[in-house]
């Protein structure tokens, strides 16, 4: 989770168990680059931002 000061927090919100409002799925090759992408859209959007890895072979989010 990226709040919306830019924040790496390592929890989630209790309610992500089921979508409720948008989303953005983004090819990145790192954990970092997909940090710094859930950064910019906290700030933009002022609300914090969940990073899953997912996808079909994805690798480890630790690589």
């Amino acid at each position: 989770m990226v709040d919306g000061t830019g924040t790496v927090l390592e929890s989630t919100y209790a309610e992500t168990r089921h979508l409720d409002g948008g989303f953005a799925v983004l090819e990145v090759s790192t954990r970092q680059e997909a940090l710094e992408w859930a950064r910019k859209l906290a700030a933009a959007c002022r609300c914090a931002q969940e990073v899953r890895v997912f996808a079909e072979g994805a690798q480890s989010a630790e690589s």
